[in-house]
């Protein structure tokens, strides 16, 4: 057996581009930390994916003291992108166990890691923008409300991607007469030093702009607002729309819709504070939930999976205040 580290916890925080993994005292104490690269087992199977985690919990474990000996904690709690179902955070649960960190391991959607590092207790709603979109929620009692978060197959629309996807499909359609005129067909492919969104989209389709370049599209689509583009303004209108249905249909099944319950906003393109878009979530939200107060959380997620992996222990807020200090 490894040695224990005094009874040490693993939080991890494992999103689609990069993981972040951090050993903890039980009052709160950073003992050691360690970032890697993404987790993403629908592209290469779970057992590479936790193979993934395993090199940076080792990392983290080395940094922490640990030595060369096997990494052995009393509770492991992992925030973990793509376990976007109850039967896939059980499947990576016991990915986890039978790697023999921990006899406590707790699996969660990674929107439970932003939600919780925004809340002083664990009670309110999360909504995620990033490459994607999702949102979640809980109450102190153990309750949740979430969504499956699997793209247009489970109602989704939004997210950095989804954005430029739809940015690209106004500007062709500009571009080649069957849509509404739109400065996006000029800015987009400008972008890339590109003459034609039909440059654009041969460059895309033959591979001399990688795919994951495309997200590079939404931040032009919100500096295309600036010139009172109609196209652009109506897409981050939408998103606005978007968040705010999650989150009151989420407020709504915690019972929360008329309580000051903390609504709090992450992921790049929530966190980058484009006015127009939290203007129009301000306004959308006040409509729905009157006494629910917006917070817009840049902390590190691996935050939010520590205080989770403190709240199970019961730590306390001198544990808690401990570890956000850490972070701030």
């Amino acid at each position: 057996m490894g040695v224990n580290l005094n009874g040490a916890l693993l939080a991890i925080d494992a999103g689609n581009s990069k993981t972040d993994a951090a050993v903890l005292a039980r009052d709160g104490t950073v003992l050691g930390e360690a970032r890697g690269g993404g987790f993403q087992p629908p592209v290469v199977g779970v057992e590479a994916a936790v193979d993934v985690l395993a090199e940076i919990v080792g990392r983290a474990w080395e940094a922490a003291g640990g030595g060369a000996l096997p990494p052995a904690f009393a509770r492991v709690a992992a925030c973990l992108a793509n376990a976007d179902l109850p039967v896939e955070e059980e499947e990576l649960a016991a990915a986890l166990t039978a790697r023999g960190w921990s006899p406590s391991t707790r699996v969660h959607n990674d929107t439970f890691a932003l939600l919780r590092a925004g809340v002083d207790e664990p009670r309110g709603v999360a909504v995620v923008c990033g490459a994607g979109i999702n949102c979640a929620g809980m109450l102190p009692d153990g309750r949740t409300a979430r969504f499956p978060a699997l793209g247009k197959i489970s109602g989704d629309w939004g997210g950095g991607g989804g954005l430029a996807e739809e940015a690209l499909w106004f500007a062709a359609r500009a571009e080649d007469g069957r849509g509404e005129a739109t400065a996006l067909a000029r800015a987009l492919p400008g972008h890339f030093g590109l003459p034609s969104v039909y440059a654009l989209i041969e460059a895309l389709h033959r591979g001399r702009l990688p795919a994951e370049r495309r997200h590079e599209l939404t931040p032009v689509l919100f500096r295309t607002i600036a010139e009172g583009d109609p196209v652009a303004r109506s897409l981050v209108d939408r998103l606005a729309e978007e968040v705010v249905a999650m989150a009151a249909v989420a407020l709504g099944r915690l019972g929360l819709l008329d309580d000051e319950a903390p609504v709090v906003l992450g992921g790049s393109v929530l966190a980058a504070r484009h006015p127009r878009l939290d203007e129009g979530i301000a306004e959308r939200l006040a409509a729905k939930a009157p006494k629910a107060v917006i917070r817009v959380v840049t902390a590190p997620p691996v935050l939010g999976a520590g205080l989770l992996a403190l709240d199970a222990e019961r730590a306390g807020p001198k544990a808690a205040a401990r570890l956000r200090a850490h972070y701030a």
